[in-house]
């Protein structure tokens, strides 16, 4: 299924269809305001393995992230937040992202690490966050492309269905996506850290 949704004002009847989809075990391919991302719900063991066959990532090792739809969507699978934390969130999301924080026990157990640890987004793009809010869980996060590979195909929704439409089950055109990936701040020390510089600036 190839969908077009408008980030201002996403299509409520498309919605509904692209969730039932995920309620199934379906995996999506969905606009950020980042990369192009893939995902299924979190609840679902059988689509996020599904998902990890697609991008060949060994769950056990991978550090995934999922989308969740606001601040206080977040406190339901996290530890507690030091204020600090919790500001600099507030101050940032939704943006392009990515927190790593300590996880509760709410957290499948497929997402935790060693290090018990959980990557979350708040994207500023309404088509992915009307996705959870309906959905009511997060939805898993992992980029289209390679970290290490920057290829046209991944900006261009119709390329992506043509690389993908045999793989999963529903790929959104949201528009043209960017090949830029989010800021990564681990927040799970005392000390905050930029993992990773992206598309977000950010003063710890």
């Amino acid at each position: 299924m190839f969908v077009k949704l408008y980030p201002e004002n996403p299509n409520e009847k498309e919605i509904h269809k692209i969730v039932d989809v995920l309620r199934n075990g379906g995996i999506v391919i969905y606009p950020t305001d980042t990369i192009y991302g893939i995902g299924c719900d979190i609840n679902n063991a059988k689509a996020v393995e599904k998902v990890a066959r697609i991008k060949d990532i060994n769950l056990k090792k991978a550090n995934l992230s999922f989308i969740c739809y606001d601040l206080s969507h977040i406190s339901d699978f996290t530890k507690p937040l030091n204020n600090h934390v919790f500001k600099l969130m507030k101050k940032h999301l939704p943006g392009p992202y990515t927190f790593i924080l300590p996880a509760n026990s709410n957290v499948p157990k497929l997402f935790k690490n060693n290090k018990k640890t959980i990557g979350i987004r708040v994207p500023d793009n309404n088509i992915i966050r009307e996705l959870v809010k309906e959905l009511g869980n997060p939805i898993l996060s992992t980029s289209v492309r390679d970290e290490d590979d920057v290829i046209e195909y991944t900006t261009d929704p119709e390329l992506i269905y043509e690389k993908f439409a045999d793989l999963v089950d529903v790929v959104i055109d949201g528009g043209y996506g960017d090949n830029e990936p989010s800021t990564i701040i681990d927040c799970t020390n005392d000390e905050l850290e930029v993992v990773r510089y992206g598309k977000g600036e950010i003063e710890l």
